[in-house]
């Protein structure tokens, strides 16, 4: 140990000043600022384009994120969706209401005054009303008086034009028909091989029950296209099923009830199953006897 701990003078001095230089150091390293006094302010002009470019990029994440509104007919707004629109539960049921009386909406204010909406949510929804053609579109006025009543007095069966073989320009005669719902008549027509009976009407979307009636006054089906009807009494369940409208859970109450009453006397008891579609009556005894 003793070897290696011996230094000459000049190494000792060696030592010494590397010790020195050390301390020097870290003094300086502790007490030394090498900080640049000298703060750059940032351009404004660039920080204010900045911050317009992050405002710009917040405010179109925020209306992604707002459910998007689509055209709709303001007549079949359901609970759910009057509440999507900020629609007041008092504000849906006098729309409902409405309704229920047979009663349609055919103008953005009149439905302001069935609502009671306020002037706020009214100038937001509205711009999305969309109303059927025979409303937005209707017949121009240069139609005579004469031609206008003659078009919507009722005709014999004789005189009636059979509804499978119309043309779009005699269905546009009858008034509140234009030429959207003709072509969506003439749509269902070859869809499904023609017509069995005027209530079918009732199954083409923007028909309303007043323009039926006119339609009925002017048109019937005089070659119904040919159907198989089933015995309300003996139908099994895989053939009521093949009803429009009824589907495997209705076709199951429908026979629970047949044998509760130990048969239907007439069609309309069927009203009386469980969940029955009874709007959809109409079409449905197209299909059935007894």
């Amino acid at each position: 140990m003793k070897s290696h701990l011996k230094f000459s003078k000049q190494k000792r001095s060696g030592i010494f000043l590397l010790i020195l230089l050390i301390i020097i150091a870290q003094l300086i390293y502790h007490f030394v600022d090498f900080s640049d006094d000298e703060v750059v302010a940032p351009n404004q002009e660039e920080l204010n384009v900045y911050r317009q470019e992050v405002d710009s990029l917040r405010k179109v994440a925020i209306e992604a994120r707002q459910p998007k509104i689509f055209p709709f007919n303001p007549n079949f707004i359901t609970d759910y969706k009057g509440y999507s629109l900020g629609m007041s539960n008092e504000e849906i049921d006098r729309l409902h209401q409405f309704r229920e009386k047979n009663q349609w909406i055919n103008s953005s204010k009149q439905f302001q005054t069935v609502t009671k909406v306020s002037d706020s949510l009214f100038v937001e929804i509205s711009p999305y009303f969309k109303f059927p053609d025979w409303v937005t579109n209707p017949k121009p006025k240069n139609y005579s008086k004469n031609s206008f009543q003659n078009s919507n007095t009722p005709k014999t069966y004789a005189q009636k034009i059979d509804l499978n073989v119309a043309t779009t320009t005699e269905l546009r005669k009858v008034y509140g028909v234009g030429e959207k719902l003709s072509s969506n008549i003439i749509k269902y027509r070859e869809k499904n091989g023609g017509f069995i009976s005027e209530a079918e009407l009732s199954e083409i979307w923007g028909l309303s029950p007043e323009v039926i009636e006119r339609i009925s006054n002017q048109f019937t089906v005089k070659t119904p296209r040919k159907i198989i009807t089933f015995n309300l009494n003996k139908a099994t369940r895989d053939e009521l099923v093949t009803i429009p409208h009824i589907d495997y859970e209705i076709a199951n109450n429908i026979i629970e009830e047949r044998t509760l009453r130990e048969g239907f006397k007439n069609i309309e008891d069927l009203t009386k199953v469980e969940q029955f579609p009874s709007k959809k009556l109409q079409i449905i005894r197209l299909y059935l006897f007894l």
